[in-house]
């Protein structure tokens, strides 16, 4: 497998106006770049403020295309049932000669159920209309006629059919994503089994890798993105400060879904939410308990739903990339070149 890949991760979720949370977004995205990470990823959410703050994340990728310069850009995930598949495409298409190269797409087709009715679909349609939609996106970046013998893709782009990756929950989802040859993107927590509250995350997650390395075609690079939620501070105790409140309210959201959180103490949500926060020393001994990131090539790291201060976010990143992903196995570039591995 090739050298692992960092990630940062937003939702833009600061507590801050919508035109602010965009500009805090870029400057984190800018300080993960400073400090060597290799990737960048966006979410995309509809109508939900508390969800997500982003419904255009190829018109923001652009934004930050203009003002980066090495770090990759991506998707995670554009909700693509929600899409017009033709314009989606063609925007990626635009984006990535922009960024000169740098795009990575992330598809899925979930979302909040009540987000699909403004775009006539139902919750239940979702799947269907995304197997579709993707179909139709690969076929217009190969240059495949659409609709019309006279109608092709301009530009064409069949470099992104090789840059997809595909968010699921399930092994049926993963051998899919793995049949086809597109990366495969991993939840940062994911909810238990029924009657199972203490399985691990990483006992939910490798059957559905288990299923993907399966299903890809011989000979075929592996690519799987292991979101992860990990805060660290200089401080376990200011960590733990920081973190209760936002879990707390992560929490209510979970059970007001219908989903149960076992207790109510700091501890029992970071277990019930697989997240990983305090010191450098802290956060590396509880990401070493997780078997997938050794199988993982990209691991990206968020602060969700903990969502400290914009300054802690900062640190944070500082601390991922110094301190923390070292003992996953990542380097830097300046790394990579001094010791001859970068390629």
């Amino acid at each position: 497998m090739s050298q692992k890949r960092l990630g940062f991760f937003t939702r833009l979720l600061d507590k801050t106006s919508a035109g602010q949370r965009y500009q805090l977004a870029l400057e984190q995205i800018q300080h993960a770049e400073r400090h060597g990470f290799d990737t960048a990823w966006i979410a995309q959410h509809h109508f939900h403020e508390q969800e997500g703050g982003l419904p255009s994340p190829l018109l923001f990728l652009a934004h930050v295309a203009a003002l980066t310069s090495r770090i990759r850009l991506g998707t995670a995930i554009i909700t693509l049932p929600m899409e017009n598949p033709i314009r989606a495409a063609e925007d990626a298409v635009v984006l990535d000669l922009l960024a000169k190269g740098r795009l990575e797409v992330g598809f899925g087709s979930g979302g909040t159920p009540s987000s699909f009715l403004p775009f006539g679909l139902s919750f239940e349609q979702r799947g269907a209309v995304f197997a579709d939609y993707l179909q139709q996106v690969l076929a217009a970046w190969r240059g495949d006629s659409l609709a019309h013998p006279d109608n092709q893709l301009y530009p064409a782009a069949p470099q992104l059919g090789k840059r997809v990756w595909i968010a699921t929950f399930s092994a049926e989802g993963a051998a899919r994503a793995g049949a086809a040859g597109h990366g495969l993107m991993l939840s940062r927590t994911q909810p238990r089994t029924a009657g199972q509250p203490w399985q691990t995350l990483d006992q939910i997650q490798n059957p559905i890798v288990d299923a993907y390395l399966a299903a890809l075609p011989a000979g075929m690079e592996p690519r799987i993105l292991a979101s992860r939620t990990a805060f660290v501070s200089d401080s376990r105790e200011q960590a733990r400060t920081l973190a209760l409140a936002g879990l707390r309210q992560q929490a209510q959201q979970h059970r007001a879904a219908g989903h149960a959180v076992d207790g109510d103490t700091l501890d029992d949500y970071i277990r019930t939410f697989d997240v990983h926060l305090g010191t450098a020393q802290d956060v590396s001994a509880s990401l070493a308990q997780d078997s997938v990131l050794l199988r993982a090539s990209d691991i990206s790291f968020q602060v969700h739903s903990i969502e400290p201060p914009h300054a802690h976010i900062l640190r944070s990143i500082e601390l991922l990339a110094s301190e923390v992903a070292p003992h996953l196995g990542w380097q830097s570039s300046s790394q990579q070149i001094k010791e001859g591995t970068f390629a």
